[in-house]
């Protein structure tokens, strides 16, 4: 009897050693799920605050000046635009013409 005892006596530490493993293994989970949970939010937000900053750059008001300002672009007129022909296609186009 006493070796039924002893054994069952193991079984049940055995036992009581897997369940505080296994609390413990859950608590450090949840733990870093709700750190997940946190840094998500936090990247969410950032992204949004990112998203919104770009939306604010890409307006076409700003794009223009700053063509017009540090890269001195304007905008095409028939003063300045030039047209460059080609002389070989040129006679081509000529002599297919009626």
């Amino acid at each position: 009897m006493t070796r039924v005892n002893l054994l069952l006596l193991a079984a049940l530490l055995a036992s009581c050693l897997y369940l505080v493993k296994t609390a413990y293994e859950s608590r450090r989970l949840f733990h870093a799920l709700d750190r997940a949970r946190v840094e998500q939010a936090k990247l969410d937000t950032e992204f949004k605050r990112l998203d919104a900053e770009r939306q604010a750059q890409a307006t076409h008001l700003r794009v223009e000046k700053v063509a017009r300002e540090k890269l001195r672009m304007r905008t095409a007129t028939p003063a300045v635009t030039q047209y460059v022909s080609d002389e070989a296609v040129a006679p081509a186009r000529g002599a297919s013409a009626p």
